[in-house]
């Protein structure tokens, strides 16, 4: 049987998550200036990352991806709030994402703070929605838990603080460590899991992607800090050294360049050779441990 590229895989699933998303916001019954202001964000483009990972986790073990539309749209709005609230003045302080005017730029900080909030929001009730879909009720219950702890205190909000805190500090590789498996490598985490979860993956399958989703996590955010030194302004879209000029220590400044890229081909043979050892078709997963580990942006 022909495996399907990651290329092709991403623009079918792209194109589907994209009209469910804006689908999903336009039917709402709200402000059109706050409607707006999501939109904006939501339409920006990105790779889809986190979406993706569900995608191929269903389709690793043999079932429609399509069966996680829902927690990848729920995922993706998550993530796209957390964008929208870092970019603030009180937080990273940014103009520019991927290309464009941030969305307090365009839309004034109090919309956009809202904007965010309502993203957040809707990502759980559009949880609720699989209830229609003949989705056993113990696997709701357990995908929103996992949702709620990878995006809160205990997860990306709890590495963001850990963030803040860390600016004008002098962290070792540990310290690194503990903020980006929060800030980046919990919502990676989550979406991985939630597909394995929808896809009868056994406890034994479940702990070793989750052993995945850690080396995949630092394997992110250390192409992130490299790209922040070595990228190209236009394809990153947003400005070179933003780390250096908010004061964050980065793999390259704790490790050297050098250092970070042996450290990023580390985590990426560690979470290829955690695929494979299950007994499923880790292509798409391969080719996305790839895409994050080599991206240009």
């Amino acid at each position: 049987m022909n495996k399907i590229s990651l290329s092709a895989f991403t623009k079918d699933y792209k194109e589907v998550l994209e009209k469910e998303l804006k689908k999903n916001v336009e039917k709402l019954n709200a402000p059109s200036s706050l409607k707006d202001s999501m939109l904006y964000s939501l339409n920006a483009g990105g790779k889809r990352i986190r979406p993706l990972l569900l995608f191929a986790t269903l389709k690793a073990f043999g079932r429609d991806p399509l069966e996680g539309l829902l927690p990848a749209t729920a995922i993706e709005m998550i993530h796209t709030y957390s964008l929208i609230h870092d970019d603030l003045p009180s937080m990273d302080d940014d103009d520019l994402r991927r290309g464009l005017p941030t969305n307090h730029k365009v839309y004034g900080e109090a919309t956009a703070i809202l904007a965010g909030d309502a993203l957040l929001t809707y990502s759980f009730q559009i949880m609720t929605y699989m209830t229609n879909q003949n989705i056993p009720s113990d696997k709701i219950l357990a995908s929103i838990g996992f949702l709620a702890k990878a995006a809160g205190a205990e997860g990306m909000v709890g590495g963001q603080v850990a963030d803040i805190e860390g600016e004008s500090k002098t962290l070792n590789q540990s310290d690194l460590e503990h903020i980006h498996l929060h800030k980046t490598g919990k919502m990676l985490e989550v979406s991985i899991i939630i597909g394995a979860l929808l896809a009868d993956a056994t406890s034994t399958e479940l702990e070793t992607l989750k052993r995945f989703a850690y080396h995949l996590g630092l394997a992110f955010q250390i192409r992130d800090d490299i790209l922040d030194l070595e990228g190209d302004e236009e394809v990153i879209g947003k400005p070179i050294g933003s780390d250096t000029d908010n004061h964050k220590s980065t793999y390259p400044k704790i490790l050297t360049m050098d250092g970070a890229k042996k450290e990023l081909e580390l985590h990426i043979k560690q979470a290829k050779d955690l695929l494979s050892g299950l007994n499923f078709d880790r292509f798409l997963l391969e080719e996305i441990t790839d895409l994050i580990g080599y991206r240009n942006n």
